[in-house]
Parts: structure tokens; C-alpha cells; sequence
């Protein structure tokens, strides 16, 4: 059976994970018969915003690790205890807990670093050849991930498609509902909420990610 791991922001599309993606992605694979593992990094969250209305709650702290249980329902381990030969792949769902939790591209832009526990992890993937999934914003952490060159989506968004371009991946404009493959590094991604206007949409795009990761594990 094939066993693949999922990592977490947080919980919620503003400062976390984005909950749909997560939850359609558990789905996906376990309507395909894969099993899976949650992870999220065991430290604070940059913000914390109220997802009623928008605006940043001053002062409140939270960890991601923490916030992410909500979503594994408890069944979660920190990043650091991810053994990238125990899984047959990785998959990243988007939501801005990317841009501020797993790097800082929610301010830096095109200047942004990644974390070095994301980083770690991302690139062990890489180097054993193993399949990658990375969802909506998620993409934007491939150029420092990969290297010069690499193939990402996250849909058609001009800014972000540029700052990809910029710190040297290759856009590729792609429908909510399709993927963009990079064969070299065994990595998909797709646009999920960067283009979805409902859930079924965002479904769509899970689910052909999510198919094209367990192909490779096979």
C-alpha cells in the first residue's frame, strides 16, 4: 500500500492551511487506497488572523503544529520527525500558511526564504526521486527547493506567476482542473483555490493531483 505524506501550515486559508485542499487531499488518497501521515512544524505561526473578518489579531500567538491537529484530527506528527524513506511521496496543500509559515513570501516576495525544516524535508524527496504534490500557493517554495528551471503552476495569477519567474522557476499557466508536471524532479502541482471558484472545482484539482503522485508511486 502506498503511504504518502501531507504537510500542514496550519488551520485555515489565511494564516494556515487551507481546509478544503487538506481535507480533499486525506479523501483523494483514501479513496485511492493510500495511506497517509499528517505533519506540520512544531513553532509559532508568523500571524494570526480572524478568519470572520480579515484582520489580523494582534498579540495571539499559535502553533502550527497545534493548529494543524485540528485538521488530522489529532493524528499529526511534527516535521521533524518526518523520515522521508518511510513514504512513498509528499504532497503540500496550499492556503497562506505557505507564505508565511512555511517561508516568508507573504512579504518578501520574490526575496522570500524558505524554512530550513521545509526545506529539508522537500529536497529529501527530490534527491531519492520520490513524488512530489504541491497545491494552490504551495509551488511558489519550488525554485528554492529545486533549483533553476522548475516546472510550477499556480494557475494564471500575473504577481505570483512573475515572482516565480523571478527566482528562477518556470511558470506554466494551467486550468484549475489540470496539472503541471516536471518529469525531471517528479513534481506536480496545481492551482486549486488560486483559480477555484467552489469546492468542486478545488476537488477537481485535488483530485488530478493526487492521482498523478500515486502514478509515479507505482
Amino acid at each position: 500500500m502506498k503511504t504518502i505524506a501531507v504537510v500542514l501550515s496550519g488551520s485555515g486559508v489565511f494564516d494556515g492551511s487551507e481546509i478544503h485542499e487538506s481535507v480533499l487531499t486525506l479523501l483523494a488518497l483514501a479513496r485511492s487506497g493510500a495511506k497517509y501521515q499528517c505533519f506540520a512544524p512544531d513553532r509559532p505561526q508568523r500571524e494570526v488572523v480572524n478568519h470572520l473578518s480579515g484582520e489580523v489579531m494582534e498579540g495571539e500567538q499559535r502553533n502550527i503544529l497545534v493548529e494543524s491537529a485540528r485538521i488530522a484530527r489529532g493524528e499529526i506528527q511534527p516535521l521533524s520527525a518526518l523520515s522521508m524513506s518511510e513514504f512513498d511521496g509528499v504532497i503540500w496543500p496550499g492556503g497562506f500558511g505557505v507564505a508565511k509559515n512555511f517561508c516568508d513570501f507573504a512579504v518578501a516576495g520574490s526575496d522570500c526564504k524558505v524554512e530550513e525544516d521545509v526545506l529539508r524535508v522537500a529536497r529529501e524527496f527530490v534527491a531519492a526521486g520520490k513524488p512530489s504534490g504541491y497545491l494552490c500557493i504551495s509551488p511558489v517554495l519550488l525554485p528554492q527547493i529545486v533549483g533553476e528551471g522548475v516546472l510550477g503552476t499556480i494557475g494564471t495569477d500575473l504577481g505570483v506567476a512573475e515572482a516565480y519567474n523571478q527566482m528562477g522557476g518556470k511558470h506554466c499557466d494551467c486550468p484549475v482542473d489540470e496539472v503541471v508536471v516536471d518529469e525531471a524532479h517528479k513534481i506536480v502541482s496545481s492551482p486549486a483555490y488560486m483559480l477555484a471558484g467552489d469546492i468542486t472545482e478545488a476537488a477537481a484539482s485535488v483530485e488530478s493531483l493526487v492521482a498523478k503522485v500515486l502514478s509515479w508511486c507505482d
